[in-house]
């Protein structure tokens, strides 16, 4: 979503946007918010769907493909954006003419941008490892990940102290995501002392695990809850967040390839283990880029904490991850998306 809006405030004012979402999804909310016009079609996933709810989930990709055309005839786009996600597969179905870029997020592409990279006119790519995943003769393009306009880095110490962080303490930052990670807050929780003995956290828990919260705050010693700053999530505030940590901790998804290298911010990575292998491999890439260290999900109560006080103790080799993890940074690449968007719609339009 967020890399979606990026290039939409890239292209300003140049293009008349409508977005395409899913039913029930966080995009009904917060793209509106952007300004963007919204329509929401029904759409599911088929990918690792159990047998009793396949059925119903391709009666709704057919539902979501007449509701589609609708809206295709109505807008009548001039060129297209496809983000990878499974209700980007009716609107390419539905747009067939019109010319296409889709955009992956991830470095290896989800079953649903595989099919829709056959019906579009140009991939965008985050890393060029991903190039390993397409056909020959594709048209593919490495523009980097679009991060958000709002995203940006910031002095460190005035950004610990806007979110009244102590500006001279080691700092983490744990991203649970806007729903949660479950594995990761329990292990962080679990061994929440350990790790504020050194340091002071930012703490997001996501929605679901947020009314767990209290308990494990109010057993902290009074001089420790003061370096435990804790949040469900955050969105404005989010470049401050980002400036004040030395290390953070989360999942791999495809944003931790765009806004940890844009920080600068070295990370210690839990892939989710339910997303097929998609997280992995974007954990793998930037292991291997020395930006990161990968811990699985089912050594995550043992080795979290432990990891994350070896590295604190380490300044040295987060110096050594932060350089590494910033020369993965792609500032301009929703402005590289717009373009490619803007010269399709320009050919079609002649």
């Amino acid at each position: 979503m967020y890399p979606a809006l990026a290039t939409i405030a890239a292209l300003g004012s140049r293009a008349d946007v409508l977005w395409l979402g899913g039913v029930g999804g966080m995009e009904a909310d917060l793209v509106p918010r952007s300004g963007t016009r919204f329509e929401a079609v029904p759409a599911a996933g088929l990918h690792g769907v159990g047998r009793r709810a396949l059925p119903r989930n391709l009666a709704a990709l057919a539902r979501g493909l007449v509701a589609a055309r609708r809206v295709v005839r109505r807008f009548r786009p001039q060129a297209m954006l496809l983000t990878g996600g499974y209700v980007g597969v009716p609107a390419a179905v539905a747009g067939r003419g019109v010319p296409k870029v889709l955009f992956v997020p991830d470095v290896e592409p989800a079953l649903a941008a595989r099919l829709m990279a056959r019906l579009a006119d140009v991939v965008a790519v985050t890393t060029e490892d991903s190039r390993a995943y397409y056909p020959r003769g594709k048209r593919l393009v490495v523009t980097g990940y679009p991060t958000r306009a709002d995203l940006a880095p910031a002095d460190r110490r005035t950004s610990r102290q806007r979110l009244g962080l102590d500006p001279g303490l080691p700092t983490v930052l744990v991203l649970g995501g806007s729903r949660g990670a479950r594995s990761i807050n329990d292990a962080v929780w679990d061994g929440l002392e350990a790790l504020l003995e050194s340091a002071q956290v930012v703490h997001l828990t996501g929605q679901l695990d947020f009314p767990r919260l209290e308990p494990r705050r109010a057993a902290l010693p009074a001089e420790m809850r003061r370096r435990y700053l804790a949040f469900a999530y955050l969105h404005q505030e989010m470049s401050q967040a980002y400036s004040a940590a030395d290390l953070a901790i989360g999942r791999a998804g495809a944003s931790a390839l765009g806004e940890l290298p844009l920080f600068g911010l070295p990370s210690i990575l839990v892939p989710y283990p339910h997303a097929w292998r998609y997280q992995q491999v974007n954990a793998d890439y930037l292991q291997r880029r020395g930006a990161a260290v990968v811990v699985s999900d089912e050594r995550v109560a043992s080795d979290l904490i432990p990891t994350a006080r070896a590295l604190l103790s380490d300044p040295g080799r987060l110096a050594a991850m932060s350089s590494a993890a910033r020369r993965q940074a792609s500032p301009g690449a929703a402005q590289r998306i717009a373009d490619l968007l803007e010269g399709l719609a320009r050919g079609q339009a002649a």
